[in-house]
């Protein structure tokens, strides 16, 4: 059988593409999992473990309108300043007060606990990236 050298060219690229799209993939999941340890440590106590948020005192993060609604460079800042006030979440007013991620969590850390966040319980968000976090906070590492 003779293979056709387009073919064959074809394969080796679709096989080179697929290295590339599985390396961003684990990735990813590298990601996902240093954001889910930070959210375990610190968020999921006022947010619950499955996002759900707490009562009328803490709003939900699951299928948050708030969350994708809301310019990311503002919700970076409100994760790392904290946020008073009122807001609402999927037609649902809260009036509290959120404290700032403390500065003990890396830039990188910060990013990724947003990106779980954005991308956790039915929400489809983007990805923030450590310089993102560092414009918003020069001081963190």
């Amino acid at each position: 059988m003779n293979a056709h050298p387009k073919s064959f060219l074809a394969a080796l690229v679709g096989l080179a593409f697929v290295g590339i799209v599985g390396s961003a993939s684990a990735q990813d999941k590298a990601v996902m999992a240093k954001g889910q340890k930070v959210y375990n440590e610190y968020c999921k106590t006022c947010h619950q473990a499955n996002g759900q948020g707490l009562g009328a005192v803490y709003p939900p993060l699951a299928k948050s309108d708030y969350l994708m609604n809301t310019k990311k460079e503002q919700i970076i800042k409100e994760i790392i300043k904290g946020k008073s006030g009122k807001i609402k979440v999927n037609g649902k007013e809260y009036n509290g007060v959120m404290a700032a991620l403390p500065a003990k969590y890396t830039a990188e850390e910060t990013a990724a606990v947003i990106t779980y966040v954005y991308n956790s319980w039915g929400n489809k968000g983007p990805v923030v990236t450590a310089a993102e976090v560092k414009k918003a906070d020069p001081k963190r590492k």
